[in-house]
């Protein structure tokens, strides 16, 4: 991260289903500049420039009529094939890196105490490096899998299988400054975030 940023910036990893989202909104709803890279990601599918390049690697098939990209078809070609995830990954992660930078900077004209980046795939695409504070949350997996059920209709093997795309989930912990537990209610976890916010900012 540019040595020009005065204010912490928190990266949230974990497991699918283990409620990185419900932790950075927990942060948001303490005053926190949250990013949301999926949205990042969702919404750079609508950039012409990458409708271009998507349209270059797989085809109009993945194109409905309104010339919007299908997630469902493009989600199906690469996550059962590495190498087509890699093609992917190439077209979106340095722009939404561009996008994480750029909302960082602008968060420093605010008031807030700290970014979040909700990202899943912070330590695959490199993003890390943007953050001076990186969070993991734990959740069991039987919670997990009832969540991605309800949340997505998966089953524990889609879980697994989407995961097994990404670092291990014993390794992420590892490279993590902090970790707290998604184990029970909302507001045992607003108050890991509330203690953790308070350490963070008084560093």
């Amino acid at each position: 991260m540019p040595k020009d940023v005065k204010i912490p910036v928190v990266g949230i990893v974990g497991g699918v289903g283990s409620g990185k989202s419900t932790a950075a909104e927990l942060f948001e709803r303490k005053g926190c500049c949250r990013i949301d890279c999926d949205k990042l990601g969702h919404a750079l599918l609508l950039n012409e420039d990458v409708k271009r390049d998507i349209r270059s690697e797989w085809g109009a098939s993945v194109f409905d009529e309104n010339d919007n990209v299908i997630r469902k078809a493009v989600a199906e070609i690469v996550f059962t094939d590495a190498e087509q995830l890699d093609k992917l990954e190439r077209i979106l992660h340095p722009r939404i890196r561009e996008k994480i930078v750029q909302a960082v900077h602008e968060a420093q004209t605010t008031d807030c105490p700290a970014v979040v980046v909700d990202a899943a795939v912070l330590f695959e695409a490199g993003w890390d490096d943007l953050c001076t504070h990186v969070v993991f949350v734990d959740a069991p997996e039987d919670d997990r899998v009832g969540r991605v059920s309800e949340r997505s209709g998966w089953d524990a093997e889609i879980l697994h299988a989407r995961e097994s795309k990404q670092i291990p989930l014993d390794k992420k912990a590892k490279r993590c400054h902090y970790t707290i537990r998604n184990h029970s209610s909302v507001s045992r976890l607003q108050e890991q975030v509330d203690r953790l916010l308070h350490h963070i900012t008084h560093e």
